[in-house]
């Protein structure tokens, strides 16, 4: 007999064969029906495969991240077995599940593939959940494993085969189709009762440009028809907000081939948006007792050497540049934060200078594969809104705490108001992808948890998702069609101050290493910028809109009167600019509403000579005929009634 621990800490016992079906049958039947896995001691494990010993449970299902992982994991494989059958002979590469659906890297050989081919696909896929086929695990011999692809020609399972150790391989089979995998699985392909494909990509083989391009194929799925409907709603929805394509109507930012691949160039208007962020932010770390610094966009190999960011990022980084100095070289800096330990390392600190928070929108470089690249999202220049602040341990709860209200009010601001606070973890069963010894980060982590209870935040936890030098809190934010973004990290940090041997003289005239804190609240401006125009829709807050008003003269007759209004407005300090093309009122007013402008100000004969403005808001809301000086304080009124006016 074996014991089994549920997550309430009772105890049950079953026979050792038991698996977690028998665990989920013994609590109710209606959960047995619900149940796709479990995690045992720790594992994900499948549900129909025995447990043999004492063991802690936890059973998965669809409202468990991890429980759409194994069926968004299983449905990669359902897709690669009904591609295997139609087009015979084709290779595989990986087919994860990713944050929302799962992809496949295949190799298509002589075979060409489109999205056409997708409902072709899609409707084998069918056919094979008809036949609710099981998905049988085994463990297999790495001699028998590679003999297996080899016989089967597919060099790409050979290759990762051979990074694995004899006796930790297992192959998963559902029908004719045999994948190399850790699983878990569903217990059969019937679960999967909605599938659509969604895209096509390039994807290196293994992330290296110098290897062959496969084609990645991403699709999801559901365990249910209406969920899958509701996910193309959102879809539509979300092609409508496109950062992209809002952003280029909008005329906020651009890209350039000759510039390259991943640097952004931010027009006038955008560049506007993204100042007004910045000093929003300045005047907030102003308040909580930041300092400004500017460093360097380059710093000598040594330093990242130092710090251990050239060997944990050396291969996403840019290639180092060389001088005519032999031997000498250096990098686009990867990070900032080496550069602030040089700050905070140039003179010799007391207790009482602590803490010192050193802030910094710091441009730094990573070199992303072309094919990861996406608008603002992802790109290999980015401007972090960098600060780190160097204290005592005594301080580091307070500290932490004080950057976690720095954090909401940005949210409170900006209206994202459904989030949850990832505590992201060391792996403890894969210590070796961290730096710095067990004591310190035993204490780091101790102090995240503490302070995300203090602040009553609601949290998850995340094992294996610390920063190599120290475990961090992530803000997970759902935007307005309730997609979540990684907004906002804090991170602890004991390993740097080691590396960089900072030192203070404690009240004891002793030498003392002060801890470190890593904060960004938007991360990067141009991710946030991203997120807030898709969240948004490009509708930004009046205070952020980079043109608060336009005003559309019906004629070149009173582009001089336009150009009064103009001067009015600036003078009442609002964002107002003049439409002077020869086109028709109307297609002005159209173009300003693909714009997103808040207001739209008609002149003509009558306004010119009662010197009012005739007034529309966005949506073609018709506001009325108003004095220029009326309209002004009815938008300062406006702005000044929003969340933190002293800040805006």
């Amino acid at each position: 007999m074996i014991n089994i621990t549920l997550p309430d800490g009772s105890v049950k016992t079953f026979e050792e064969n038991a698996t977690p079906h028998d665990v989920a049958l013994s609590i109710s039947e209606g959960l047995a029906r619900n149940v796709l896995a479990a995690i045992v001691n720790d594992k994900k494990w499948d549900l129909h495969r025995p447990i043999g010993t004492d063991a802690t449970i936890r059973l998965l299902t669809w409202n468990d991240r991890e429980g759409k992982e194994v069926f968004w994991h299983t449905s990669a494989h359902l897709m690669a077995e009904a591609i295997e059958q139609l087009y015979p002979g084709v290779k595989f590469g990986i087919g994860p599940s990713i944050e929302t659906g799962f992809y496949y890297d295949i190799d298509f050989m002589d075979y060409t593939i489109s999205s056409e081919d997708f409902p072709k696909i899609e409707a084998k896929m069918a056919e094979i959940v008809a036949s609710k086929q099981p998905v049988v695990r085994s463990e297999v011999s790495k001699a028998d494993a590679l003999a297996f692809f080899e016989k089967k020609g597919d060099e790409y399972k050979q290759e990762l085969i051979r990074d694995l150790e004899d006796g930790s391989i297992t192959f998963y089979t559902s029908g004719s189709f045999v994948d190399l995998c850790r699983g878990p699985h569903l217990p059969d392909m019937g679960l999967i009762k909605a599938v659509k494909l969604t895209g096509l990509a390039g994807a290196y083989w293994r992330g290296d440009e110098k290897r062959k391009q496969l084609t990645r194929i991403y699709a999801v799925s559901f365990p249910k028809k209406k969920e899958l409907d509701e996910y193309l709603t959102m879809l539509e929805e979300a092609k409508k907000r496109d950062h992209r394509k809002i952003g280029k109507e909008m005329e906020l930012f651009t890209f350039s081939p000759r510039v390259g691949l991943g640097l952004p160039l931010w027009l006038p208007k955008g560049t506007d948006l993204r100042k007004r962020l910045e000093n929003f932010l300045v005047k907030v770390q102003r308040r909580y007792g930041y300092q400004q610094v500017i460093t360097p966009h380059i710093g000598n190999v040594n330093l990242y050497k130092t710090s251990g960011h050239y060997q944990k990022y050396g291969t996403d980084s840019f290639r180092p540049i060389t001088t005519p100095q032999e031997g000498e070289e250096y990098f686009l800096k990867p990070m900032n934060c080496p550069h602030h330990c040089e700050i905070y390392a140039s003179q010799p600190r007391s207790y009482k200078e602590l803490p010192l928070r050193l802030a910094e929108f710091g441009t730094v470089y990573r070199y992303e594969q072309s094919g990861e690249l996406h608008g603002l999202t992802r790109v290999r220049s980015f401007t972090q809104d960098d600060a780190h602040i160097f204290c005592t341990p005594d301080q580091l709860k307070e500290e932490f705490c004080k950057v976690i209200d720095i954090v909401l009010l940005i949210f409170r601001t900006l209206d994202f108001k459904d989030y949850t606070a990832q505590i992201s973890l060391r792996d403890p069963n894969n210590k070796t992808k961290y730096i710095g010894t067990d004591e310190n980060w035993e204490k780091a982590e101790r102090a995240i948890v503490e302070a995300a209870e203090e602040k009553g935040l609601n949290t998850i936890t995340e094992l294996g998702e610390a920063a190599f030098y120290g475990p961090k809190l992530d803000f997970m934010v759902k935007d307005a069609i309730g997609r979540k973004w990684q907004l906002g990290t804090i991170q602890v940090d004991y390993n740097l101050p080691e590396r960089f041997e900072l030192e203070y003289i404690g009240s004891d005239n002793q030498k003392h290493r002060p801890v470190m804190i890593h904060r960004a609240p938007f991360g990067s401006m141009e991710r946030f910028v991203a997120v807030l125009i898709e969240h948004t829709a490009g509708n930004f807050p009046l205070w952020l809109t980079p043109v608060q008003a336009i005003i559309l003269p019906i004629s070149e007759k009173y582009q001089a009167y336009a150009e009064q209004v103009r001067d009015e407005l600036d003078a009442a300090d609002l964002r107002a600019s003049i439409d002077d093309r020869n086109e028709k009122t109307g297609r002005k007013i159209r173009d300003a509403e693909i714009k997103k402008i808040p207001f739209m100000l008609v002149v003509g004969e009558k306004e010119a000579a009662e010197h009012t403005i005739s007034v529309r808001g966005h949506g073609m809301q018709d506001l009325g005929v108003m004095t220029v000086d009326k309209f002004a304080q009815q938008v300062s009124d406006e702005v000044r009634a929003m969340k933190n006016p002293k800040l805006l």
